[in-house]
């Protein structure tokens, strides 16, 4: 320990940060590759380093082989990629392949038979931390084995974006399907499709409290005005803003997106009634019309007609996913994770404009930042500082070992800074290189690389790659 702490100044310096230059085209022409400054040696090891959690011993001279550009567009078709390690890896944790519904009414009646019960509760956090372990080393594992190293790297990022709290009441055991229905399917889809299965997630919807949103005294709900019975006296009564907020802030405008507090309310009456089943009725997202705000909305300016439903909320998300802010957010949320922490504002404009273009297509959002001058300028090269996800990962590819589907390993990413879905707050984890640069966070590094170094099997120039400076960057 006291070692890695003398070093940590001189990493420190070794892993400052970076800036930025201009130009590119969806699919890249013979005269923008020739744009590139780096050799294509140096395009191999960006590629792998930003695309991919690392480089697996001889994925180097594959991507030479196969040639940089044929490589990237293999990559944006994920679903083309044979990935029986990356599925042998998820399957390593049958839990997260449970019925939801089931999962939840087994903890619900773990929970309602302990009472004082010692041995009861005991079983009761077991289960809840069995859950929480598999959701944790599925990441890891798939982050290190999987051939679709594209898509599991933007599966790290949007799950960040739309980032929730393990430790918030059930919502470890809405994890258990969070990434497989909610983000996985829709990296490279739609973004109004991601925004869309996002806010229908019990996951979402428990962290931010939409699931007991109702309409305020000052409403109709949904439900009184098509004459039904007015919900019971325990039925959750008033507006809650969290979700509305974070859905305009985080996930789609940006804090300088154009809203106003009054669209804020207005979208959370647009949410009310968006709730969770009960885990006898499933545990998924169900409607309340009871819940729900039957009045008028108006939204960004765009007026919501009274007695819509449902499909109020649908509308919102329509408003939001289709905003000029919301193209600019997502081309520099995908251009800081890839091209540098400080994105250029060219590359910046280019991408949104796809994302207008293409109606939010995300495949194209990421073509056009990926295969640019800028992705592939010396600026970018080995300019940010990798997280403790993507530390732990590209260590355990680079050494060339199997995955460990142990909690052991995703231990490592947590003691490094980065529980996974263990960030308190809603902005989930930094972007930016600095933060994860503190003197003791870089011994901490050093000190997990060198415990690697001890417990694995690996030749001097492995070792020696492992425990440089310049292994701590991408």
């Amino acid at each position: 320990m006291r070692s890695g702490r003398r070093i940590a100044p001189v990493m420190l310096l070794a892993l400052a940060g970076c800036a930025h230059a201009a130009r590119t085209a969806v699919t890249p022409t013979v005269d923008a590759i020739a744009e590139r400054e780096l050799s294509r040696d140096e395009q191999a090891r960006h590629v792998l380093d930003r695309l991919a959690f690392g480089a697996r011993p001889g994925d180097l001279d594959r991507v030479r082989e196969m040639g940089i550009d044929r490589w990237i567009e293999g990559q944006l078709r994920p679903e083309r990629i044979a990935d029986p390690n990356g599925e042998k890896a998820a399957d390593a944790f049958p839990v997260l392949r449970e019925d939801p519904a089931a999962l939840l009414r087994d903890v619900a009646a773990l929970r309602d038979g302990a009472g004082p019960d010692t041995a009861a509760r005991r079983a009761l956090r077991m289960r809840y931390n069995e859950v929480g372990r598999a959701v944790q080393s599925a990441r890891l594992a798939r982050a290190t084995t999987s051939e679709r190293q594209l898509q599991e790297v933007l599966v790290d990022l949007w799950a960040n974006h739309f980032s929730v709290f393990a430790g918030k009441g059930p919502v470890r055991l809405y994890l258990a399907r969070y990434e497989d229905d909610a983000i996985r399917p829709h990296v490279l889809g739609r973004f109004r499709d991601l925004l869309g299965a996002v806010a229908h997630s019990p996951a979402m919807l428990f962290y931010l409290d939409n699931w007991q949103s109702a309409a305020d005294s000052l409403h109709p709900t949904l439900a009184r005005r098509r004459g039904a019975r007015r919900a019971g006296p325990r039925a959750p009564r008033g507006l809650n803003e969290n979700y509305a907020r974070e859905l305009m802030e985080l996930h789609t405008l940006g804090v300088d997106g154009g809203y106003t507090q009054h669209d804020v309310i207005e979208v959370a009456r647009a949410l009310t009634g968006w709730s969770i089943a009960s885990p006898r009725e499933g545990g998924g997202f169900v409607f309340r019309p009871a819940l729900h705000d039957a009045g008028e909305k108006i939204v960004l300016g765009v007026r919501i007609p009274a007695g819509g439903g449902e499909s109020d909320g649908e509308k919102v998300l329509d408003i939001l996913a289709r905003h000029p802010a919301t193209a600019r957010m997502v081309a520099t949320t995908l251009a800081r994770r890839f091209v540098s922490d400080d994105p250029p504002p060219a590359l910046i404009d280019r991408a949104a404009a796809v994302y207008r273009r293409t109606g939010g297509d995300l495949r194209e959002v990421v073509r056009t930042i990926v295969t640019s001058p800028e992705f592939f300028s010396r600026a970018s090269y080995r300019a940010k500082v990798k997280s403790p996800l993507e530390l732990v990962a590209s260590a355990l590819r680079a050494t060339g070992i199997a995955a460990d589907t142990t909690p052991r390993a995703a231990r490592a990413v947590a003691q490094l800074g980065q529980p996974t879905y263990g960030h308190q707050t809603p902005e989930g984890w930094p972007e930016h290189s600095s933060e994860w640069l503190s003197a003791g966070a870089v011994a901490d590094r050093v000190n997990f690389i060198a415990t690697l170094a001890k417990r694995v099997p690996m030749d001097d120039s492995t070792r020696a790659m492992l425990e440089s400076s310049d292994f701590q960057r991408r």
